[in-house]
């Protein structure tokens, strides 16, 4: 198992990714008028607070929709649409923000019980070589790594950021393939022990799904699969469960940038299965992760 390059996606990014990079857009121009200002005026310092509604499945199905509320406290006013966050240096890269977790004061009763289970293990997430997704296309399981040391197998800002909280309890990623063995799609579930650290990951990833990764893995060399190019194009989408964000890498293996539409089916599908899969767990509705979507 090696770990893989990223790629850049191509085509549209999914709706909340447009809009949330738009926001980000808008709010980091804001924050440099700010600077070039701050003589002559005093601004408050604004944190992001992001609030997790609902807990098991409502929980998922609200942040797979993209609804992740980011609400500000200017001191008094009213809530901003957009708060601002507070850059800190990231090496060479690009600044990484703080920002700020919290769960609502109504949050679910349930959901203590829910935490208190373990994550996912890897025979949980990912339970069979053979899936078969939603459309009835059969993919196969050619590699599976898991670690607890998470930095390891993501950009150097989404480890700073999961810094910024309580580390990440598990990383777990699996290289699927379809029956012609063109396509390589890393999906990969970021377990934490707290929610505000999985949705401070959900956000930013689906702000910025390039600066915010985890990276595909390779394929072992008994797959007799090609290395994707470095830089090829992706499909890269990512989705909230009750405690883990679940990330889904596609790539044509010799890196083509044509078939965009059916590699995007392809690596929607298996981020669904496995999601699924998670949620089942997380969600407390059976002992062992579901078995959804295989057949004999």
């Amino acid at each position: 198992m090696t770990f893989g390059d990223q790629g850049f996606p191509y085509g549209p990014p999914d709706p909340y990714a447009r809009f949330a990079a738009e926001q980000y857009r808008i709010e980091q121009e804001r924050i440099e008028q700010s600077r070039i200002e701050q003589d002559r005026i005093r601004r408050r310092r604004r944190n992001r607070r992001v609030a997790v509604a609902g807990t098991g499945a409502v929980l998922a199905a609200a942040v797979a929709a993209g609804v992740v509320m980011a609400v500000g406290d200017d001191g008094g006013g009213p809530a901003a649409a957009a708060p601002a966050t507070t850059a800190t240096p990231s090496g060479s890269g690009p600044a990484v923000p703080s920002v700020e977790a919290s769960l609502p004061s109504d949050a679910p009763s349930a959901l203590p019980s829910l935490l208190a289970r373990p994550v996912i293990r890897p025979e949980q997430a990912f339970p069979s070589k053979s899936v078969r997704i939603g459309d009835g296309s059969r993919h196969s399981r050619v590699d599976l790594a898991t670690t607890t040391d998470c930095a390891g197998g993501m950009s150097a800002e989404l480890a700073e950021l999961i810094e910024q909280g309580d580390e990440c309890a598990r990383l777990t990623a699996a290289l699927f393939t379809d029956a012609d063995r063109r396509s390589q799609v890393t999906v990969t579930v970021l377990s934490f022990a707290r929610v505000e650290d999985a949705s401070r990951v959900f956000m930013m990833a689906s702000m910025d799904p390039v600066t915010y990764q985890v990276v595909s893995l390779d394929p072992p060399p008994e797959a007799g699969m090609p290395t994707v190019p470095p830089g090829a194009a992706g499909v890269f989408r990512r989705v909230m469960t009750v405690r883990s964000v679940v990330f889904a890498n596609g790539q044509w293996g010799d890196g083509s940038e044509t078939g965009e539409a059916e590699l995007t089916a392809q690596t929607e599908g298996l981020l669904k299965h496995v999601s699924e899969t998670v949620v089942a767990y997380e969600d407390g509705e059976n002992g062992e992760a579901g078995e959804a979507g295989e057949s004999g």
